[in-house]
């Protein structure tokens, strides 16, 4: 399973830490996670040894989604690394989006996005 077209969102993570940190950005528009996916952290997100950058208290979940035309009814789902490993050999190509969540204050944050599958998987080695 070798992720292509990795995008990595970490400037802008780092940005809007910067913002709420020097106080142009209020602390309930910067943790504002929806109550999905709250509970999709709860129920499939992946622990990390990471504290949230907000509240310092909780260690940050993961959740990864993922998003692609051939995933019909699994399109969106929150998934878990083993059953991305699964898809990429059963999919030609989708689109994962990993999540950084805190449970405690709310934080949420793109963290990075790649493409996994089965296609073209000979030009890319």
């Amino acid at each position: 399973m070798r992720p292509r077209l990795v995008v990595d969102y970490g400037l802008a993570r780092r940005a809007v830490l910067a913002e709420l940190r020097a106080g142009r950005l209020a602390r309930d528009e910067a943790c504002d996670a929806h109550p999905y996916l709250l509970r999709a952290a709860r129920h499939h997100g992946e622990p990390t040894d990471r504290p949230c950058p907000v509240c310092q208290q909780v260690r940050l979940v993961h959740v990864t989604y993922v998003y692609g035309d051939e995933l019909g009814h699994a399109a969106g789902q929150a998934k878990g690394a083993a059953e991305l490993a699964e898809m990429a050999k059963e999919y030609g190509e989708f689109r994962v989006y990993v999540v950084e969540v805190c449970q405690g204050c709310a934080w949420n944050h793109l963290t990075v996005s790649y493409v996994l599958g089965h296609q073209d998987q000979a030009t890319d080695q």
